[in-house]
């Protein structure tokens, strides 16, 4: 394709393909030898993934009722509503984290078996296998308390962190909290023990933010946030804002927006939003303050999955709402018609899609 002979510069064509989905853009390539290449350039992919970062999508993962089957959803608030699979894991998966279009699963019939992949380019990682030694294991259930994904876009690397209370057999657990974190590069695990005394809900643990180079949970108790530096292997306790509400009657939920810490307190009648706009001095600010009044009959059923400055994403037992900032308009973004295993919220997770390689 000769420059002359184009239509539109080649930095105007680089906009309007970072802006298509990825199977779109895959299928685009077929159209020159520059759009084939295009997919693997270095400079594409960065401003692909900077363009997915302004783009909030939901990711739901809907159960038959016997649980044997799940279809994954995708919720974009510009393209509508898609669906995937994750077939080509050849494995029966559970979605238990995500972080800038990758998604850590693990798998149902072989405990202590992850996966890292990114379902948009279908490319997956095995990762290898994490305990060595049957004497020692995560309380309960052989499961780790927290699952945490954090993919480092700029750092084209990503790390699996997977942390829980730790017990001998034939004893209670201890206070003892064992963290195993999995480095990309290196491609192994490391190792090491703290003590916590913190407990979290299905909700805190599946709400894992990655900001600042470090993994955040929010604790059951609504106490604080339970951080995670990864550059240097240290837990530390963020405090939240000083006007949260801790009545009967207040929900409290931890998301990013635009790369930031933020805090949503949902009460009967208002939605309050605080970022955290200086990470060092823990300094948070009041952003938003919207009244539910229109949904009222819904509050109590539901929560906040996924945000940006623009709109944020809530679900409820069987639909997926957008509220747009600006406007103050609500919409439904999907809905389920048959009846599920499960609310919608208690799997839905943030999501971003990208050209992030997890090879």
């Amino acid at each position: 394709m000769n420059s002359r002979d184009r239509i539109f510069p080649d930095e105007v064509i680089l906009q309007i393909l970072a802006r298509l989905p990825v199977k779109s853009l895959f299928r685009a390539k077929t159209v020159c030898k520059l759009w084939y290449r295009i997919s693997s350039d270095k400079y594409f992919i960065q401003l692909y993934n900077e363009t997915a970062a302004k783009t909030p999508v939901v990711l739901l993962e809907i159960s038959d009722s016997s649980e044997s089957k799940s279809s994954l959803i995708c919720i974009d608030n510009l393209r509508g509503v898609s669906e995937f699979s994750l077939d080509f894991l050849k494995d029966r998966v559970k979605v238990r984290a995500s972080s800038n279009g990758l998604l850590c699963c693990s798998s149902i019939p072989d405990k202590g078996v992850y996966y890292v992949c990114n379902p948009m380019t279908r490319e997956s990682k095995l990762l290898p296998k994490s305990r060595e030694r049957p004497v020692t294991r995560f309380y309960p259930d052989g499961e780790a308390t927290l699952v945490g994904l954090a993919c480092n876009l700029s750092m084209q690397k990503f790390n699996v962190v997977l942390a829980g209370y730790h017990r001998t057999f034939g004893h209670r657990p201890d206070g003892t909290f064992l963290c195993l974190v999995f480095d990309s590069d290196l491609n192994k695990w490391r190792k090491f023990v703290s003590f916590q005394d913190d407990h979290f809900t299905h909700m805190n643990r599946n709400q894992v933010v990655f900001v600042n180079g470090a993994l955040h949970w929010l604790t059951g108790s609504f106490s604080c946030i339970l951080a995670l530096d990864l550059d240097c292997d240290v837990w530390r306790k963020i405090s939240l804002p000083d006007e949260l509400s801790s009545g009967a009657g207040n929900r409290v939920y931890l998301l990013e927006s635009d790369g930031c810490l933020s805090v949503i307190q949902i009460s009967e009648a208002w939605m309050k939003i605080w970022v955290m706009k200086d990470y060092k001095c823990e300094l948070w600010h009041e952003v938003d303050r919207v009244s539910l009044r229109c949904i009222r009959g819904m509050v109590p059923g539901i929560f906040p999955i996924s945000q940006t400055g623009e709109c944020v994403f809530l679900a409820t037992y069987k639909q997926v709402l957008v509220y747009h900032r600006r406007s103050r308009v609500w919409k439904e973004m999907f809905s389920v018609k048959n009846s599920s295993a499960l609310p919608l919220w208690f799997s839905a997770h943030a999501f971003r899609s990208t050209l992030f390689s997890c090879n």
